[in-house]
């Protein structure tokens, strides 16, 4: 079977996770990379293709470009799905002109700016009938989905309490200093949108707690601090949610948790054990029982459900990191392209967008109305 056609707009010379879209495709072997719109300055797109061993005439200056010829060619060559990987302002419209082009999308997150644009592109592509795949990337980890099945297997009992975490430290050198925050892209809402912090990460940990434990949150009630009057986005945060028959839980989000590097970490409480991941050792899911050893379970083994044994790459003992959970995404969206059967959960969709930014204004608009709650309709 041939692999599906490849292209990015943006992820050129200079950005980090061009290249970890990149190496999570080539690992599964379903796609090959053709071309694409890779920097808005075209001669580094062309030394960039030149560097991947592209076809300098598939690297288009703009989308507009990369749109107007991949259409013009016939089916059996033109690219069939793109990356976007560009600031976060820039993935509503130009996620909305691939679609209307008929192109699968694989996009970054924060999906879109607002939640009114990510119901748009959820319309548009049950229209045009596309597979887009949004990167929420932690939850390709095996144990994540050993997670996830475990809790739909009842392994815990009934949900009463979800925990979930996201620290980091990295703003810390510069938002201390106003000449230096001006120049943070994530800081400038033109760019970054309505929210750094919890539009950044703190969606990320509520994706993952709506991800392994199918729990749909109903209300928040947060409080936001953006630490400087002059710094009009979030950088740090609290998120208390509640969900269906009475279930309580909390996000805790921080980009100024300093000397924290990447510190994701769930914990989901039930009525006859508790299970526990941390994105910085995520090779390990910890179970507990009361008046019983914690187990702790890893990748590869004959114990793991199905869909962990479908995201394993590597024997027990070989640790498997981000470009593997990246990976799984892709296999996953691979099999949607081509119409193949694929495990629910395999891949986070559009749908994952809508709920993200839905989460991300309803904090904010706690926050804005003096910490009361708000609710997230479905």
């Amino acid at each position: 079977m041939s692999k599906i056609r490849l292209g990015m707009i943006g992820g050129g010379l200079s950005s980090f996770i061009g290249i970890v879209h990149r190496i999570a495709a080539y690992i599964g072997e379903e796609y090959t990379l053709v071309g694409g719109a890779f920097d808005t300055d075209y001669d580094n797109a062309i030394k960039f293709a030149n560097k991947l061993e592209l076809d300098p005439s598939r690297t288009y200056p703009d989308i507009d470009t990369f749109i107007e010829k991949e259409s013009a060619l016939p089916s059996d060559q033109r690219i069939e799905a793109v990356v976007v990987v560009t600031p976060n302002f820039l993935h509503y419209p130009m996620a909305k002109q691939l679609i209307q082009a008929g192109f699968h999308v694989i996009c970054e997150k924060p999906v879109t700016n607002t939640a009114a644009e990510a119901i748009e592109l959820e319309e548009l592509v049950n229209k045009h009938k596309v597979v887009f795949a949004l990167t929420h990337t932690y939850t390709g980890y095996p144990m994540v989905r050993q997670m996830k099945s475990m809790i739909a297997e009842g392994i815990i009992g009934d949900i009463q309490k979800v925990d979930a975490q996201y620290y980091q430290g990295w703003i810390n050198p510069v938002i201390h200093d106003p000449e230096k925050r001006k120049s943070v892209w994530r800081l400038d809402p033109a760019k970054a949108g309505q929210s750094c912090c919890m539009g950044d990460i703190g969606v990320h940990a509520f994706n993952m707690i709506e991800y392994t434990t199918g729990l749909k949150t109903l209300k928040v009630l947060s409080d936001l601090n953006t630490l400087y009057a002059d710094n009009p986005l979030d950088i740090d945060g609290t998120a208390m949610l509640r969900f269906e028959d009475e279930v309580r839980g909390i996000v805790r989000a921080s980009q100024i948790a300093t000397a924290e590097e990447n510190s994701l970490r769930i914990s989901v409480y039930g009525t006859k054990g508790a299970l526990k991941w941390e994105q910085e050792d995520p090779n390990y899911l910890y179970h507990l029982e009361d008046g019983e050893p914690v187990k702790v379970l890893k990748p590869g083994h004959v114990y793991a459900s199905e869909f962990a044994k479908q995201s394993t790459k590597m024997a027990p003992g070989h640790p498997e990191g981000i470009f593997d959970s990246m990976a799984n995404l892709y296999i996953g969206a691979a099999k949607a392209i081509r119409g193949e059967e694929y495990i629910d959960g395999a891949f986070p969709t559009i749908r994952d967008g809508v709920r993200g930014m839905k989460f991300i204004e309803a904090v904010l608009e706690s926050d804005k109305n003096g910490n009361t709650w708000a609710e997230i309709d479905d």
